[in-house]
């Protein structure tokens, strides 16, 4: 089998195509996830902390400097709030995936079917064990 033959087998299976189609409607989702958090839950968590800006939120551990050829250094500094921000997001990304997962599982899973009815051996056995307990 060529190569392009074979390629063209490997695409044209379902599974890489449901891929595919995850990965573009999840990066979309990440998105979305990514502007609710920044504009519409950390705003009011920020207000409630104190007026914090999560977004600009960060320690600095070196102040920006300027060296002897009068370039300027830039400084160093551990961005707390986007890590909170991106915490955030993969905590209702997680949730989300968790509620799909659920349901799909909920669906795939087949009905309890009725205990089936004893063959008809079986009951003639019960009927002869009953009367020889008589």
């Amino acid at each position: 089998m060529g190569m392009i033959a074979e390629f063209k087998e490997f695409v044209s299976r379902g599974n890489v195509l449901d891929l595919a189609v995850g990965v573009v409607i999840g990066a979309a989702f990440g998105k979305i996830v990514t502007a609710f958090v920044d504009k519409i839950i950390m705003p009011p968590i920020g207000l409630l902390i104190g007026g914090v800006d999560f977004s600009k939120w960060a320690v600095t551990l070196k102040e920006a400097t300027v060296d002897a050829a009068g370039k300027e250094i830039p400084a160093v500094a551990l961005g707390l709030g986007e890590f909170v921000n991106a915490i955030v997001q993969f905590v209702i990304i997680a949730f989300a995936i968790f509620i799909v997962v659920k349901a799909v599982n909920r669906m795939r899973k087949p009905a309890e079917a009725a205990p089936a009815a004893p063959a008809e051996e079986v009951l003639l056995l019960r009927e002869i064990r009953d009367s020889l307990k008589r």
